[in-house]
């Protein structure tokens, strides 16, 4: 027996210089083979929807008539003028040519680079405290169901407030709020509205993934007389994983497009929402130029759903499954 359990227990493959077994090193490979090989894929087919895009652009600005396409007297697609609608050459040179007429102007680049990081800053303020509340909303409707009752439809009912109404209005409020010697800044009425779409799709997302352990998991832990807050680190945390991270990439997104509509209603400047406001209004003399900060916002909006990607990378080991939400 006792040599019948050392045979069952060595590796079936000859071992390798160095003392390791030639089967466990050679297990590690496909693994990471394919990890890197659906990273690369991710890429290409990010690039080649990017050069699809451009190719129906340039196609439909050489195809279809210069008045758009009419039906009646309605128009369904855009004219194709330079002015509607500038090659996408001429958009990526603009980028590098400086944003004014001045010598000492910047490039258009930076000067959109300036502003996103700003925007990008605001939206972070606003993605951190959307975390905050939406996990902490989570736990509460985990915790009690009649939370669940009572919150849960709140919650949904708050998404379909109008933001670029809503804006002006937190504006207001904050203008008035005085403590000691704090006093509310513009830039925070901005994060407040970045988090007001941000907390959602993670409250949703972790309240998911909080319920999401089987009954005879949780059975398992009253077994061992684990209580709420040992369960709650142990079993839902880990378990909830799957479901947050989606969240929190959603949550980012949308606390950039907050930031973004906030910056336009309440007139805050140095952010990107503002220069598309003021770029756009110079669009009938130079065209090219208003679509420099529209592309900056989706550059803004893709860091900042991928910059999330990093905490799968801390959280991997409970990363077996993303789940949507």
């Amino acid at each position: 027996m006792t040599d019948l359990r050392e045979r069952e227990i060595e590796p079936t493959a000859d071992a390798v210089p160095g003392g390791v077994p030639g089967g466990i090193r050679s297990a590690g490979r496909p693994g990471r083979s394919r990890r890197a090989g659906r990273t690369a894929g991710a890429w290409a087919w990010g690039l080649a929807g990017i050069l699809v895009i451009a190719f129906i652009w340039e196609a439909y600005k050489f195809l279809a008539p210069a008045d758009g396409v009419v039906i009646g007297d309605t128009r369904i697609l855009p004219r194709t003028t330079d002015l509607a609608m500038p090659h996408v050459w001429d958009m990526l040179t603009r980028l590098g040519e400086p944003v004014t007429r001045s010598d000492t102007a910047q490039p258009l680049w930076l000067v959109v680079l300036l502003a996103a990081l700003t925007t990008l800053g605001i939206a972070a303020a606003g993605w951190l405290v959307g975390v905050v509340v939406g996990i902490g909303l989570a736990l509460v409707m985990q915790r009690w169901r009649i939370a669940e009752w009572g919150l849960l439809p709140w919650i949904v009912l708050s998404q379909t407030v109008p933001l670029i109404a809503f804006a002006p209005v937190v504006k207001s409020w904050g203008s008035r709020v005085e403590i000691g010697g704090f006093e509310w800044q513009d830039w925070m009425s901005v994060a407040l509205i970045a988090s007001y779409l941000a907390f959602f799709p993670i409250a949703i997302g972790a309240l998911k993934g909080l319920q999401s352990p089987d009954r005879i998991h949780t059975e398992l832990m009253q077994t061992y007389a684990a209580g709420y807050w040992q369960t709650l680190v142990k079993l839902r945390f880990p378990a909830a994983v799957p479901y947050l991270l989606p969240a929190l990439r959603l949550g980012a997104a949308n606390a950039v497009i907050g930031a973004v509509v906030a910056e336009v209603s309440t007139g805050l400047q140095g952010g990107i929402g503002r220069i598309l406001i003021q770029f756009a209004g110079q669009a009938s003399g130079d065209p090219a130029k208003a679509w420099g900060p529209i592309f900056g916002a989706i550059v803004l909006g893709l860091v900042a759903a991928g910059s999330v990607a990093l905490l799968g990378v801390i959280l991997k080991n409970y990363r077996r499954s993303e789940e949507s939400a």
